[in-house]
């Protein structure tokens, strides 16, 4: 995940023409991101779930996606996805783009749809990777929990983010 400087990078709805770069950004995620975090069993699981399970196809058919691409566009450097529309399901960024704002401008505009949406909350699990990002952000904790996940057991946080309205625009202008 990233906290680093907030550039500006284009952001695009996914679609599911992307599957395949998404099980890349997913998988180069995990494997630069979790050394010493996680053990080598966790880590082989965890990288290769949705490649093994098919676990991106339906939040990405489903949910409302993002991708932060590359400034010419040609590649999707890390992405996010409301599934359903109170739930952040996914959110991945590249070992290479990590610290850039990505992922931070992600949950924004993720978070802009939910309250588009009418979303009061929104609520995830979070890694040990996104939880000091999400905290950051506001989510807050709400339980604690181990859970098998591709065949390893994990220690993940449960998490909601109250979302204060945006009031309507004024019709006067």
């Amino acid at each position: 995940m990233d906290s680093g400087p907030h550039r500006s990078f284009p952001l695009r709805r996914l679609q599911p023409a992307d599957h395949n770069e998404l099980l890349a950004v997913y998988r180069d995620a995990v494997l630069s991101q979790t050394a010493g975090r996680y053990s080598q069993p966790q880590i082989e699981a965890w990288a290769h779930h949705p490649a093994r399970s098919g676990a991106l196809r339906q939040p990405l058919a489903e949910g409302y996606g993002l991708a932060s691409t590359t400034l010419d566009r040609t590649s999707i450097e890390a992405f996010g996805v409301l599934h359903p529309g109170d739930r952040l399901a996914l959110l991945y960024c590249r070992g290479r783009a990590c610290r850039q704002g990505r992922a931070g401008a992600i949950l924004s505009a993720l978070e802009g749809e939910a309250r588009r949406q009418g979303q009061r909350q929104l609520r995830t699990e979070a890694s040990q990777l996104s939880r000091p990002l999400l905290e950051r952000r506001g989510w807050l904790v709400e339980a604690e929990e181990t859970v098998l996940f591709g065949g390893a057991w994990f220690q993940r946080w449960r998490m909601i983010k109250p979302l204060i309205p945006i009031p309507p625009a004024d019709p006067r202008g």
